[in-house]
């Protein structure tokens, strides 16, 4: 199949069309990034690479990081996890304090802010030194060490995180965080604002598209049922409240992040990446939505 010249007519397709999408603004730093930005990277298993656009320009993966985050609590928590976080679909935005509260909270699932701020209380229970022990988990799964955080996108969501200290502060007061609020805010701010190509995104998902293994260096990274239920995840959860929008529409199992990127798999086959920064009321990149619907239907690739 010729990859590239999919992906060229299709991001041609795509740019032609008026966004009707805005940029996150909620968070300072990321109000700053053009609009006009769009990248694409796909990586077979066969390790053929195909790019378009700005596919090598670093922007920050924002909730993509929380399924790397899941990945490693899983790794080290294994099925405990689970008494502390759902794995249903919220139904609600992402940073709803009305489902805590109904739910006592317990988080719908890790993709959520609440569900994504357990599951860093969890591994700052575990890891030595969240902050730089996450950063060198990210960097040997992608087998890039230039990859880093953006402080000043942390710093960024720190000020304006009021929504996300509500939440975290309500599971306190359930018995669902362990540690000190300040230090989860502190490493999930750190966590979201990991910087990423897409080119790096796509490498760092082949993961999820290979049973868990490495397909470079051979390693399992986790065992392959584990790599089965966060896909899974990804397919149920991974754009919000859009989810089930997203799997109508595209049918691959994947995550966003308001940053504008969008993570995908299509298991035994290859992983993409895809960035464009204006989002639709959900919180899901308008464009990166409508190049993988046009993808997986040229492509005759949905998994179902």
């Amino acid at each position: 199949m010729d990859y590239q010249q999919i992906i060229h007519n299709i991001s041609e397709q795509i740019r032609g069309i008026p966004c009707q999408g805005e940029v996150a603004s909620y968070i300072p730093e990321l109000s700053k990034v053009p609009s006009n930005k769009f990248g694409v990277h796909l990586s077979t298993l066969d390790g053929e690479d195909f790019s378009f656009g700005n596919s090598d320009e670093s922007f920050s993966i924002q909730s993509i990081s929380k399924v790397i985050a899941l990945t490693l609590a899983f790794n080290l928590g294994g099925n405990d996890i689970w008494t502390r976080v759902g794995v249903e679909p919220s139904g609600n935005p992402f940073n709803s304090l009305v489902q805590l509260e109904y739910e006592k909270g317990i988080p719908r699932n890790p993709f959520i802010n609440s569900g994504a701020l357990v599951i860093s209380d969890l591994l700052i229970s575990i890891l030595e030194e969240p902050k730089k022990d996450f950063l060198h988990f990210v960097r040997s799964i992608s087998e890039n060490h230039s990859i880093s955080y953006n402080h000043r996108i942390a710093k960024s969501e720190k000020r304006h995180g009021h929504r996300n200290a509500a939440l975290v502060n309500l599971m306190k007061s359930f018995g669902n965080i362990t540690n000190n609020v300040e230090e989860v805010l502190d490493f999930y701010y750190y966590q979201c604002s990991l910087e990423m190509t897409c080119k790096e995104l796509a490498h760092t998902f082949l993961l999820y598209a290979n049973r868990g293994l490495s397909p470079s260096s051979g390693e399992q990274i986790i065992t392959a049922s584990k790599a089965k239920r966060i896909n899974a995840i990804m397919q149920t959860c991974g754009f919000y409240d859009q989810s089930g929008d997203f799997t109508f529409k595209v049918g691959l199992p994947g995550k966003s992040g308001v940053g504008g990127g969008i993570g995908a798999v299509n298991p035994g086959v290859y992983s993409i990446a895809v960035w464009s920064p204006p989002l639709n009321k959900k919180g899901n990149s308008v464009r990166g939505m409508q190049f993988l619907e046009r993808l997986t239907t040229e492509t005759k690739s949905s998994i179902f």
